[in-house]
This record gives C-alpha cells, structure tokens and sequence, in this order.
C-alpha cells in the first residue's frame, strides 16, 4: 500500500469463534480527537488473551465486531487539539487492551510512554504486557526477596521468559515447567527446567528444592492452582494471573462454548481457591494478578514499571526472545501459531515499514 494512501489495514473479530473469525479490512485512517494522538504502529503483540477475546471467554472481551490487539509500540503521526509535551515523531508505548492490530491508531496522551531512542520496537512491545505481568507479579504481588525460590510455569513462552529473566536480576532460585524442547531456553535463562509432559512437578519441586518454592507463578488456573499450591513451603503463595485451560478445554471456559457470558464461572472457581488457601493451615496463599486491574487502580504503577523496564531493555539486562514477526495481514496465522501451543518467546505483528525479520 503506498504511503500517500490515507488508509491502513485493520484487524477485526467478525464474530466469537475459531482464527475463521479474524477478518482483515482497508479503511480510511482514523483521526485524533482532541486530547488524543495518532499512533502508526511498528509492532502489536500476539497474546493469549486476545485469542481468549476473539472466542469471547476474556473478561475484557468488547462486543463484536472489535480490533484485538492488547500491547503496541508506534510512532506518533498526528495531534488532536489540546496536547502537549509530546510530538510528532515521538515513540511511544501503550496498552489500549484491544485496538492495536491496526496500521493507525488514536489512544489519549496519558497512555502513551515514551520509548527510548534506538530499542526495537519489536522488543519493546514484548515489555508491555508480558514484562509489567511479570515485574508486578514478582516484585508488587510476591514481593520477592534475593535467594527466594520461584517456580514458572509456562517457563518458555512470553511471560515465562519474562519471568526468567527478570527472576535473575532478582537473584533467585528459579525452576520452570515447560516442554522437552523448551528446556534449553530455561537452562539458559538461568532456571532448571521440569519437564510438565514427563514429570510431576511437584514431586520434582520437593525432591530438588525441599521443602518448597516461596512463590508460584501460575497461568494455567482452575484446579492447577490447587495443584501449585502444593509446591509451596509454609508461607508462600501461588500467583495467578490466566486461565488457559479455557482455552486448552480444561477448564469451565473451552474454545468449544464460546460466549462472554461462559467466562465468569473461570473466576468464581478462581476465587474460590483463594478463599480456602486463606482458610486452610499452613500459610500458603493463592492471588490473583490482573494487569488491567492494577493498571486502572495504579495508573502510575504501569508507566513507573514500563519506564523500569524499558531503562533495563536499553541497558540489555534484559534481551526479550520474538518468537516471531508476522505482517499485520498475517494475524490469524500468528493467533493459530500461539493457541496451538509450545512458542518459546513473543509472537508480534509488525506494520506497514517495520521489518519483518530482524536484521
């Protein structure tokens, strides 16, 4: 599409469903209305609660039709009236929670956070949504201490690396749950790796670290929860931040009954599990995480830990591993790639002059 054209390509959930549900259209680029800027966005990220949305089983699921898309990082084009101290040519990070699978953008000012010069925004993006999940379950929900032992589940993929990474800078005993092939990835990130399909991880939990991590880092949800729980030494507790059994079939949500009005038993069961953990002896708690939530409650929580995050990424303390780089029109095979499992790393769509590939 030529530069001169005033469209763009958007991404748009047609209706509750499969990947079928993803439709690509061409339209007209939107404007900014006042107290907004317009973005053309160089990298979205693919994440699991997109597909969640797309099958209407996320509590942050819009009505249909609506542009998934959670995390971006673009560059801003155009000002609406009434902004200032940003400006044209500025990069900028955001979390709209859905939107981002578009070539342009229009989000207020107070989303925007200024990008560094010179980090990939590929990188970048993989800091919105995975690395703040995984800073703020570490150090605001846990409140990990240097020596403490975690244990990750989902040790390979987007958060999970994330959680590695971030884990070593804490000085931390790490261990993680993940595939045969993903083990590499955990050993170098400086975690043992507990094959999940082979091994009980409990078992292996108690019989390397004793009696027990101080922090479970749970994504799975459901009764995995209750399982992790059991992983725990006294006075430890669980984090839980998904519910991917609802995607895998597992859960109360499955991909088979789509439908927003299915996805609220996930988190009564959810709370249900934290009430006993409460109840039950031996101090071993389970909590739940929500980026969204925490975000609207401590806006100047997300931009201070984005910021922290963004400062390390400059630094390369931390090196966010892309799974892949699909064009923006490829975004139903990139959702395909995600739900079926085993990515080690981020999935991001790049836009229109952003590379595909990295050089």
């Amino acid at each position: 599409m030529s530069s001169e054209t005033a469209s763009h390509l958007r991404v748009v959930v047609t209706h509750y469903g499969g990947p079928d549900a993803l439709e690509v259209v061409e339209e007209p680029r939107p404007e900014p209305k006042a107290g907004e800027a317009r973005v053309r966005v160089l990298a979205a990220g693919v994440s699991l609660p997109d597909v969640m949305a797309r099958e209407g089983i996320h509590p942050e699921t819009p009505a249909v039709p609506f542009t998934p898309g959670w995390d971006l990082v673009g560059v801003v084009d155009r000002l609406g009236a009434g902004i200032a101290g940003i400006e044209p040519g500025q990069v900028v990070a955001a979390m709209p929670i859905h939107g981002a699978y578009a070539g342009w953008v229009c989000l207020p000012q107070e989303e925007l956070v200024p990008v560094p010069a010179g980090v990939d925004a590929a990188e970048a993006v993989c800091l919105v949504l995975n690395y703040i999940t995984a800073y703020q379950m570490m150090h605001r929900s846990a409140k990990v201490r240097r020596g403490g032992r975690a244990l990750i589940h989902g040790a390979a993929g987007g958060v999970g690396t994330a959680l590695l990474q971030l884990g070593r800078l804490a000085g931390l005993e790490l261990y993680g749950t993940c595939s045969s092939r993903g083990a590499s990835v955990v050993t170098a990130l400086g975690g043992t790796p507990i094959d999940y399909q082979h091994q009980d991880f409990v078992e292996e939990i108690h019989r390397l670290a004793g009696d027990g991590v101080d922090v479970v880092f749970d994504h799975i949800g459901g009764a995995h929860l209750w399982h992790s729980r059991k992983a725990l030494r006294p006075g430890g507790k669980v984090v839980g931040y998904g519910l991917i059994s609802s995607i895998r079939g597992e859960g109360a949500l499955t991909s088979s009954r789509p439908g927003r009005r299915r996805r609220f038993r996930g988190a009564a069961r959810f709370a249900l599990y934290i009430a006993a953990g409460s109840l039950l002896p031996g101090r071993k708690r389970v909590v739940p995480y929500s980026i969204q939530t925490l975000k609207r409650l401590k806006p100047a929580w997300f931009r201070h830990d984005l910021i922290t995050l963004l400062d390390l990424l400059q630094q390369r303390k931390i090196e966010p591993i892309i799974a892949q780089r699909f064009p923006l029109a490829d975004a139903r095979r990139a959702q395909e790639l995600l739900a079926n499992g085993g990515v080690t790393g981020k999935i991001v769509l790049v836009g229109e002059g952003a590379r595909s590939e990295p050089s």
